[in-house]
């Protein structure tokens, strides 16, 4: 954050004790002044207050514990340990050591007096602490034991919980003494809202007192996690509404749509567009034919016609004489739709060009000129599209595939591929961004309130519905029974294996492993591989030779997640379906049930399923509504993992979340416009406070 005139804003370097390499400690944890100090809230708190009887532990829970010693010894297993026996009035317990020394052995001789903190486990002698602190007391000294709840503070190494509990501290004194912390919410709404002040509630945060009610500081419902929760998407919300403002106040070319053009264009489709698609067809093109530069998100499940729409959008910026940036996540995405964009266009007499790491140097050259010449209309291709030698001749629409896939750097980039300056102003591009991944509204209200929403909510007709089946990996050579059924009758089946402990080597070798066990089982069948360690070229051979049914089944890796369109296929077996998300399985599903025939999706799981995994593969089951996954997705796994925005700068909370505070986002909708139009002053301030420099990461 930047420095302001506040004392609370000076430099983390102004503490005792913090020179040069604390400094740059602290800035590995985002901490660069006072004020960040302060709203670097603890991740949870330990209740060192009380004592708790050893008779009353339970597992799982930190305790601190009181007792007496009745000896140690050393034990043999799987590894070496001290174990020692701590007795009190009303049970005794066991202290666990695997690294230890012989002066520690001896602290635990028969009759000592401990005190202990730590968690207790199930263990083979019944409860255990391992490594629990231990502090031995004299037989007489009276118990000192805290008096407020003790924080846990997010670290990094070099800076231990003790220094971080007294550099906040002595920041905590500091504002007690000297420091009014700015109020920048209004007092009407903290009065209507009940709301804690400011001041009260970090102070109480750093240091709660021993009845603050540790359940609420767990889960984030106490009314000073609240307030501060509160301001945060406040901050956040003002930031995306500012991003908009500042977007609608640049300029961009107006594109009118051409009638004969579109007309020829539905005529070779083949097809009738559905309600939902035409609607998006056409907000679309009003946004086109705009003089400020687009940004929409257009939504659609699994199979819902996107691509179409998204083309008639490009129709309408290449027969303006501009040019089309296409960007997809994989090379298989950019080369499906290399196909589509050709089929389509290419009659009409446009140009489309395909761009990837792959290209060659020869082929690479020829369509750089040809871009930047104009004579290429739609450029589609993955993270090449924005590499420094990519010229474009005029840039007028940027679509973005699978948008959650991408950095917000390479989005940046690629927009900034489009801009120019005409008499002064600087003109952009229109943006679209697709994404098959329904994103709840619960999201969609906070992380995307910059852009307008075009949903195609509803499949094309004949797209049959695909039947969900739950199955144990016990049941494998059934499955294998029906694969050979189901390619006897000429259609084909896909087998995914899934990421195993995040590594693709291990993903790639589980899928060659599986190819082997089936060819033994199915000799007769024309089997192929697909996976990440492929290189571009004969993944293209091995999706031609399935679409081309050469192949009767396809082992692949999650690499087949999207883009991959083969109607005969009729069957998907996911093995370990417990491993991904509900969206990735949703998308995965996605690929059988194009074809006119009755479709399959087999989930083969390995057992015993934890209660979680059960009920997410019951959602699965249940529904093929994207929208009602997508929910139980944010339920079930929070919103960073739901929109893939672990991303640098994109919804980084300190202290919010998404889904716990969702009850808070209308109030924040209502206090964001109140804020701009009655005192736009505090809007600088808030968002200077939770976003300092990020907030040029929502200029996307």
């Amino acid at each position: 954050m930047k420095a302001g005139h506040s004392a609370i804003e000076l430099p983390v370097s102004t503490l005792s004790g913090v020179g040069p390499k604390l400094t740059e400690k602290f800035a590995q944890l985002g901490i660069e002044t006072l004020q960040d100090l302060l709203f670097h809230l603890p991740a949870r708190y330990q209740d060192r207050t009380r004592v708790t009887p050893i008779g009353g532990l339970l597992p799982g829970r930190d305790a601190v514990i009181c007792g007496y010693s009745k000896g140690s010894n050393i034990v043999f297993g799987r590894r070496r340990s001290l174990l020692c026996r701590l007795q009190d009035d009303t049970g005794t317990v066991t202290l666990r050591f695997f690294h230890f020394s012989k002066p520690q052995q001896l602290q635990f001789q028969a009759g000592a007096k401990l005190l202990c903190y730590g968690e207790t486990r199930r263990g083979s002698s019944g409860l255990e602490l391992y490594h629990p602190e231990i502090t031995v007391l004299p037989e007489d000294a009276e118990l000192n034991l805290d008096d407020r709840l003790t924080p846990i503070y997010p670290a990094t190494e070099g800076l231990s919980q003790r220094r971080l509990r007294m550099f906040v501290a002595e920041t905590l004194g500091r504002l007690e003494k000297t420091e009014t912390l700015a109020e920048l919410l209004p007092q009407a709404l903290t009065q209507k809202m009940g709301m804690l002040p400011l001041k009260d509630s970090l102070l109480y945060l750093h240091n709660p007192p021993r009845n603050a009610s540790l359940r609420e500081l767990d889960e984030g419902q106490h009314p000073a996690q609240q307030r501060l929760a509160f301001e945060e998407l406040l901050a956040h919300h003002l930031t995306l509404i500012r991003n908009r403002n500042r977007l609608r106040a640049h300029r961009a070319t107006v594109f009118n749509p051409p009638a004969s053009k579109i007309k020829a264009f539905n005529k070779q489709l083949g097809f009738t567009l559905t309600e939902p698609q035409a609607r998006c067809v056409q907000e679309l093109s009003t946004d086109l034919a705009q003089p400020r530069p687009m940004l929409r998100l257009l939504q659609g499940d699994v199979g819902s016609g996107k691509t179409v729409v998204s083309a008639l959008a490009a129709l309408q910026v290449i027969a303006n004489g501009w040019q089309v940036a296409l960007m997809a996540p994989t090379e298989i995405l950019a080369e499906q739709h290399l196909e589509s964009f050709s089929n389509w266009f290419e009659p009409l007499g446009y140009q489309v060009a395909l761009l990837t790491g792959k290209t060659r140097v020869k082929a690479r050259r020829e369509i750089l000129e040809q871009l930047q010449s104009g004579q290429t209309s739609i450029l589609i291709g993955t993270h090449a599209l924005f590499q420094q030698s990519v010229e474009y001749h005029q840039l007028g629409l940027i679509i973005i595939d699978e948008q959650h896939r991408f950095g917000v750097h390479q989005r940046l980039e690629l927009r900034d591929k489009g801009s120019s300056v005409e008499r002064g102003v600087i003109h952009y591009p229109h943006q679209l961004i697709m994404t098959a991944t329904p994103i709840p509204r619960t999201l969609a209200m906070s992380a995307y309130a910059d852009l307008d929403f075009s949903v195609i909510d509803g499949l094309p007709p004949g797209r049959k519905p695909v039947t969900t089946v739950v199955l144990s990996d016990k049941r494998r050579s059934e499955v294998v029974d029906r694969i050979k059924n189901i390619c006897n009758q000429g259609r084909q089946v896909y087998w995914v294996c899934t990421l195993i402990e995040e590594s693709e080597n291990l993903q790639c070798q589980a899928a060659e492993d599986t190819l082997t066990q089936l060819q033994a089982a199915l000799p007769e069948l024309r089997i192929g591989l697909i996976h990440g360690r492929l290189k571009g070229g004969e993944k293209s051979e091995v999706m031609d030779a399935f679409k081309g049914h050469k192949l009767d089944l396809l082992v692949a890796t999650t690499v087949i997640e999207v883009g991959v369109d083969v109607p005969n296929a009729s069957l998907m077996v996911i093995e370990n379906p417990e491993r991904l998300g509900l969206a990735q399985l949703h998308q995965l599903r996605g690929r059988v049930g194009r074809g006119d025939a009755e479709s399959f999706c087999l989930l083969l799981y390995h057992a015993p399923l934890s209660e979680h995994g059960k009920e997410r593969l019951k959602v699965m089951r249940e529904t093929s509504d994207g929208f009602v996954i997508a929910e139980k997705d944010l339920e079930l796994r929070g919103p960073g993992e739901v929109l893939g925005t672990r991303q640098t700068g994109e919804l980084q909370f300190r202290i919010a979340d998404l889904l716990r505070d969702q009850g808070l986002l209308p109030e924040v909708k209502k206090a964001a416009i109140e804020l701009m139009q009655n005192q736009p002053e505090r809007t600088d301030a808030l968002i200077s406070r939770w976003l300092g420099e990020a907030e040029q990461y929502g200029n996307v």
